[in-house]
Formats: structure tokens, sequence, C-alpha cells
């Protein structure tokens, strides 16, 4: 695999979490730089360790895997956009949003945007590449997209205020139906 194509791999695979990471941002859920550098963190480890994860499991549940991932997906990103909503028109002004950078927010939405890496990794197994280095490619470009996301979802949120909580439900809803009616179609 030429680093070209691990380049447009990892961008294509990243996509889901720089979208992810514009709504968390756009929340104004997460306080720091901390927060926004645990978060990409945990969007790329996640990215990386899913191919591997994937490469490893190979044939064997490929199956189930692919059977069902959009499903998950699209639980798990419709109930935190739905959340989002929520709060966007049940919360007041001072009080703090979801933060996404913590628990079974973070994790869930890791695993959400990161499902699809997983079966890139079965794939990589089928035609006998080695996974470590598209993988550790993949986690860096999907943590500095991420980081980038979440400043962007932080401008449109100074400029455009609330709503942008209510966009970033809808967005990462979006996503879930994108992803499940990908795999349907």
């Amino acid at each position: 695999m030429s680093f070209t194509e691990v380049i447009l791999l990892a961008l294509s695979l990243a996509l889901d979490a720089f979208a992810v990471s514009i709504s968390c941002g756009s929340n104004g859920s997460l306080r720091g730089r901390r927060e926004s550098v645990r978060l990409a963190f945990h969007f790329g480890i996640f990215q990386a360790l899913m191919p591997v994860i994937g490469w490893f499991v190979g044939y064997s549940i490929k199956d189930f895997v692919i059977a069902y991932d959009h499903w998950l997906a699209l639980v798990m990103l419709s109930a935190i956009g739905a959340k989002m909503l929520y709060e966007a028109f049940t919360r007041s002004e001072e009080e703090i949003p979801m933060n996404a950078a913590k628990g079974w927010t973070m994790v869930s939405l890791s695993v959400a945007t990161s499902i699809d890496a997983l079966i890139v990794g079965v794939t990589l197994a089928f035609l006998r590449i080695n996974v470590y280095y598209p993988a550790v490619i993949i986690g860096i470009i999907t943590s500095i997209l991420s980081l980038i996301g979440i400043k962007l979802g932080r401008k449109l949120n100074e400029r455009f205020g609330k709503i942008m909580e209510f966009v970033g439900g809808i967005v990462l809803i979006l996503l879930g139906v994108k992803i499940l009616l990908e795999h349907i179609l």
C-alpha cells in the first residue's frame, strides 16, 4: 500500500470523527485545551486500534460485524445527538452542556466514529497488508482533523451560540443515518 493510498484511506476514515468534532466543539462543553486534546486523542487512538483489531480478528467475524456495525453507529450517534438536542432546548445559558471528552460519551463517540476502521482492518488482512503502518497514520490524521474540527466548532459556537448545539445534535443524528443508509443501500 503506497503512502498516498494510506493518506487517502486515513482521510476518508477521519471524516466522521471530524464531523463529530465540529459538533462537540460547537456545544460549548469542552472547557479547555486539555479536554479538546483528550477527545481528539481518543478519536485517533480508536481509529488506529480498530483496524488492528479487525486485522487480527479477520474473516471469522466479518459477516457479523458488517451485519450490525451500521446499526450500532446509528444508535450511538443518534442517542448522543438527541441528548444534545434536548440540552439545546432545555438547558439555561448558565448550565454546562454534556461534556464529550468524559466517560461513556467519549467512548461511545470514539467507537461510533471508528467502526468502519474495523472493517478496513479486516480488508487489510485479506489483502495481506501489514496493518501497523496504516493504523498509525490513520490515528495521527484522525487526531489532527479532530482538533481542527473542535476548533472550528468553537468558532461557530462563538458566532452563533446555542443554535450550534442544536445543529451539532442534528449533525450527529444525520451522520448515524448516513452510515446506516450507506450499508443498507
